[in-house]
């Protein structure tokens, strides 16, 4: 029998939490004892603020105030240092000028201060004087065994122990919002915002924390923890750059095993993002293309707004993912319920079609003509019109075919016992329920019934459409998780090849014995020296035939008239040569031209673009789009963390805009699709087998032909660094 996913998650905590890693972070996040260094009595000041929201939630451990000489603090008896505190505490704040923090963290570790953490700023984010400064409180850390949160953070809270360690404003007036989600932030005020957003939700935090410059914990640390965590259901993260994207992969594939989704927004989306991102908390924000790529293909859902991360990360909680990808949307307004039908199709998503038990028992409850999906349950008598919209959602919910639930809520008799009842029903049955209610104080009374039940809802039909989808995406995500790749046998054979070549950019013809290194089919090309020995070779390959300059530094053909197609004869290969050989030259004045390459004129298939690049965060990324000299111009692009394997490859295509095509669109033959995933993968391995070294590779255009007559690189560049 399967594991109920609550028993999954209990086992897989258990074992998380010998980790010892997990254990010290759980120590320092659920502390026992804590001591603000630079207390005061005054909120006005940092440490203050932190003391008075120490005093004010209730926190249910011992407090040790530090101060050079006050002996208390809010009447709580304080110590000029921490080693005259007598037993050791879990976890210090440092409240204190930059200029003194190395002297105060050497006294928490000298007192066995198992965590600190650093809210002054000034360090890495500003650059190499205060990259410095951090690595010496970094050292003073790993010398002592003490793990450092920040520094340039905001602290964190545990709303399960009514602990806020934070300066934020956000927890002056709020009470904690106390619940399942666990979220890690690299921005102290966008952590503020979502505290006080999950308050006017009803949705609540395990742990909320930042880590601002990540000196030593960082956002993977905190999601091992969450994976750990019992208290946690769902993980949120606001990034802005990671230190290993690798183990922030591994760590999805073990959220995903645990049953706990994570929800991330991704800063540094735009060159003027990723500058932001530099200067906020010294953060590489690495391609998002990638980061896209790499979230859904490990179960991340990836969101835009960070709003919108607590709302679907409590749906989540509440309902989990829908068992299908369709939405039945219902509401009690013909208008609305029409408007709202059109957004769902406009979002990409799918309308469920309900089966026939649904639409027969559905047409006997609603007045003849009305559609069955979307619903309109508006306009029925008062004496069955709570019933009557109560058994529709019933019917909806009961449906195999429908995977989800929108209600949009307008102004209708019985508003708020319709909406609690609906809200009650899918807490209930589970079947996941975005309620929609319009704007304005009309449906604030709805809007106090359902936090009342604690059922998420939303006032936009933008967050609502997301939560729908990020559901949809994680339900697919977990049904049908990537193909592993298998064990590499090309490795061996491509790492020996690529050490007999230089480091930079590759010419045409050693890139191709690069790609043969690894099983990839190129053209036979010949590379010729002269005019004449070009015709010489043309000659025993047989017109027509293809001519390519080769310079090392010419990195697009095209751009200098490099390439001449459909050569028949000796004559037009001459004048090929010289026009190839003057338009390098005038546009790449004092290259170096290698020649040109004679190869056989390939017609027929289709082209697209393979390539690799090494990623900053993600390591090597494997790349399938429409190829030739549109690539860039159509951006129909596919990528994948590498390696791959073929099947994984299979689906990167089937998402290609060009996939129709390959698949033998209006009469068109089908395209070796097979062979095509089989290229990808063997890239992808070649890619994952040089790492750091392969910076990019390109092959544009690969011809796939027809099905079974495989795919082959018509050219192709590469560039190698040390």
């Amino acid at each position: 029998m399967p594991i109920a996913a609550h028993s999954r998650r209990r086992c897989y905590a258990a074992h998380r939490l010998m980790n010892p890693a997990v254990s010290t972070l759980r120590a320092i996040l659920n502390p026992r004892s804590v001591a603000v260094i630079g207390a005061s009595g005054d909120p006005a000041k940092f440490g203050g603020r932190v003391m008075h929201f120490l005093v004010k939630h209730g926190y249910r451990g011992r407090i040790v105030p530090v101060h050079p000489t006050a002996t208390d603090v809010l009447g709580i008896p304080a110590v000029p240092q921490l080693t005259a505190a007598g037993e050791p505490v879990d976890v210090c704040l440092l409240a204190l000028p930059a200029a003194h923090l190395a002297a105060a963290l050497e006294d928490c570790g000298r007192a066995d201060a198992r965590g600190a953490v650093v809210i002054t700023a000034d360090f890495a984010e500003t650059g190499a004087e205060g990259a410095a400064r951090q690595d010496e409180l970094l050292q003073i850390a790993r010398r002592h065994n003490l793990r450092l949160i920040g520094p340039n953070c905001l602290g964190y809270i545990n709303p399960h122990l009514n602990l806020a360690l934070t300066s934020s404003v956000a927890l002056a007036t709020e009470p904690m919002p106390r619940g399942a989600i666990g979220l890690a932030s690299q921005s102290g005020s966008l952590m503020a915002s979502l505290i006080s957003h999950a308050q006017d939700l009803g949705a609540g935090f395990s742990v909320a924390a930042t880590v601002g410059n990540q000196a030593d914990v960082e956002l993977c640390d905190l999601v091992e923890y969450f994976i750990a965590d019992e208290a946690t259901r769902a993980i949120c993260l606001y990034v802005e750059g990671l230190r290993d994207g690798k183990r922030f992969l591994d760590l999805a594939q073990q959220a995903r095993a645990a049953g706990k989704p994570i929800l991330a927004v991704k800063a540094g989306r735009s060159a003027a993002g990723q500058q932001v991102t530099q200067s906020h908390t010294a953060s590489l924000a690495g391609s998002h293309a990638v980061w896209e790529a790499a979230c859904r293909d490990h179960a991340v859902i990836l969101l835009d707004d960070p709003e919108a991360l607590i709302y679907c990360a409590d749906f989540l909680i509440r309902f989990g993912a829908p068992a299908v990808s369709t939405i039945a949307v219902m509401s009690p307004s013909g208008g609305t319920v029409a408007v709202t039908g059109d957004r769902v199709i406009a979002a990409g998503l799918t309308l469920a079609e309900p089966g026939a038990t649904t639409a027969t028992e559905l047409q006997k409850l609603l007045p003849p003509g009305r559609t069955i999906n979307p619903l309109d349950v508006g306009g029925l008598p008062r004496s069955s019109g709570l019933d009557s919209a109560l058994t529709a959602y019933e019917l909806f919910a009961c449906d195999p075919a429908v995977g989800a639930i929108l209600i949009a809520v307008a102004t209708t008799p019985q508003l708020e016992d319709k909406v609690r009842q609906w809200g009650a029903a899918a807490l209930a049955g589970k079947k996941p329920t975005a309620i929609l209610l319009t704007p304005g104080t009309l449906v604030d009374g709805a809007r106090a019934a359902l936090k009342d039940i604690r059922c998420p809802y939303t006032n936009r039909l933008d967050d609502a459409l997301r939560v729908l989808r990020a559901a949809v995406d994680y339900g697919e995500a977990l049904r049908h998780p990537p193909p592993p790749a298998q064990a590499s046998v090309i490795a061996a054979a491509v790492q020996a090849h690529a050490a007999k070549l230089a480091d930079g950019r590759l010419t045409e013809p050693e890139t191709k014995a690069l790609l043969r290194a690894c099983g990839i089919g190129t053209t036979n090309d010949m590379l010729a020296h002269t005019a004449e020995d070009a015709i010489a070779q043309a000659q025993r390959i047989a017109y027509p035939v293809v001519l390519k300059g080769v310079c090392r530094d010419l990195v697009h053909k095209s751009e200098a008239g490099a390439v001449r197609l459909d050569i028949h004869d000796a004559e037009a290969l001459r004048t090929a040569w010289r026009d190839i050989a003057d338009g390098i030259s005038a546009h790449l004045p004092g290259a170096t031209i290698d020649g040109c390459v004679v190869q056989p004129m390939i017609r027929g298939g289709v082209e697209l673009i393979v390539g690799c690049r090494w990623d900053a965060q993600f390591g090597a990324v494997v790349v399938v789009g429409s190829g030739g000299v549109l690539v860039e111009i159509l951006n129909d692009v596919q990528m994948a963390v590498a390696p791959v394997s073929a099947a994984h490859a299979q689906r990167l295509i089937q998402r290609l805009r060009i996939a129709p095509i390959l698949a033998g669109a209006r009469g068109r033959p089908a395209a070796d699709i097979a062979a095509l995933a089989d290229t990808i993968a063997r890239l992808s391995e070649l890619a994952a087998a040089l790492g750091p070294r392969l910076t990019e590779l390109d092959i544009n255009p690969l011809l796939v032909r027809e099905a079974g007559r495989g795919a082959i690189a018509l050219d192709g560049r590469a560039t190698l660094t040390l």
